[in-house]
């Protein structure tokens, strides 16, 4: 069959941009299909924890990367008068790595991987229809009328992939039971030097800063999937829902504008068990789409590339590397859905009683057991987990 490339990579996301940028170092032919006019980085700001600095590590851009990032140390929860509940030691879990944890917003982080494509490797206005095998490649189908082929298909495509839901049709989004809005203001007056998240009866509220002066922000309250109401919540409404919680949180939320907010209900998928398909492989949010609550979203995402190019080198077998990507990744990214779900229930408590229990168990619950998710997740070696486990 005639392709149109070796491999396509089908989502321009951080997952789909990060795999483009390894493929040209493997000298790969290559072409990233996105569904967007234009390939900007939406949403607002994320955590690149210690682990996806060490991906960027292997892949030769960590440097770069920090230059663009707010280095956070330390990331508190507390309750809504601001008193604390968790105060994880980030700065000495990542020590494992010698790496540092940042927040950095996702329109920097996409427009600098953006830059390390030829602007002709990236195919935009390209939403997926469907596709078939041909052969012994694949035949794409988007919803413009054009068809592309290709020999080896990446899905990268997000939480609503539609590859994936062709492979595996009962992959759809499962809501969490809350719904969320972002921003990003400049810091200015406010102030702000440390990150933190404040779980209370209302919802929760999160903040940290970022360069430029900046603040990242977000705030979560239980609803109803796709509601009409908090569709059109403005900051005044979002004022008086947590206009009662800790300084500065009134503050930030005053000195945003409704032009600035992002709103979405927070979605995930229920752990797969594979991700492997003979010459497609699915990776980032396209193959273990995660609720934010451990920060881990796009952190998984850059492990699955670091993971995916280090096989590639170990075997000349593309299929065999995806299976060897997917005997390294099943587990690791299952522990980290299941767990950041549960996280997110139990932040999202609302009745006084259950807060109030919760709440004191985790005041007198020893240092070492708060921080034991964190230190599963950052002490262990990634790269080093084998693909015969």
């Amino acid at each position: 069959m005639t392709l149109a490339s070796e491999y396509a990579i089908v989502g321009g996301g951080v997952a789909g941009i990060s795999t483009a940028i390894a493929l040209a170092g493997l000298k790969k032919d290559f072409l990233v299909f996105e569904q967007a006019p234009v390939l900007k980085g939406i949403g607002a700001g994320f955590g690149l924890a210690a682990n996806a600095m060490q991906a960027f590590e292997y892949l030769g851009l960590r440097q770069e990367v920090e230059e663009i990032g707010f280095y956070t140390d330390t990331y508190e929860v507390l309750d809504h008068k601001g008193r604390a509940l968790i105060a994880p030691d980030a700065q000495s879990l990542s020590a494992r790595y010698n790496q540092k944890n940042l927040t950095v917003h996702r329109a920097d982080l996409h427009r600098y991987l953006q830059e390390k494509l030829p602007p002709e490797s990236i195919q935009l206005g390209k939403r997926l229809r469907r596709f078939e095998r041909a052969g012994d490649g694949i035949a794409l189908h988007f919803e413009d009328g054009t068809m592309y082929r290709c020999r080896y298909l990446i899905v990268a495509d997000g939480v609503n992939s539609i590859a994936r839901q062709q492979l595996v049709p009962g992959s759809k989004p499962r809501y969490s039971g809350y719904t969320c809005w972002r921003a990003t203001i400049t810091n200015g007056a406010i102030g702000l030097q440390r990150g933190s998240e404040t779980w209370g009866p209302d919802g929760r509220f999160g903040m940290t800063p970022l360069v430029d002066d900046r603040i990242y922000w977000y705030a979560c309250v239980n609803a109803s999937p796709n509601s009409n109401v908090y569709r059109n919540y403005s900051v005044q409404d979002l004022l008086r829902n947590f206009g009662g919680y800790h300084h500065p949180i009134p503050e930030i939320l005053s000195s945003t504008k409704d032009e600035d907010l992002i709103w979405n209900d927070i979605i995930d998928i229920k752990p797969l068990s594979r991700f492997a398909y003979d010459n497609i492989l699915l990776i980032g949010d396209a193959a273990h789409a995660t609720t934010p609550n451990m920060g881990q979203g796009a952190c998984q995402a850059l492990e699955d590339v670091a993971v995916l190019t280090d096989e590639m080198k170990r075997t000349s077998l593309v299929e065999q590397a995806f299976k060897n990507f997917e005997r390294r990744r099943l587990k690791r990214t299952k522990y980290i859905t299941d767990t950041s779900w549960r996280i997110g229930r139990a932040a999202q408590y609302t009745h006084p009683l259950v807060i109030g229990i919760r709440n004191s168990l985790l005041r007198i619950m020893p240092a070492a057991w708060a921080q034991g998710t964190l230190k599963k997740l950052l002490e262990v070696d990634f790269m080093a987990i084998s693909a015969s486990k």
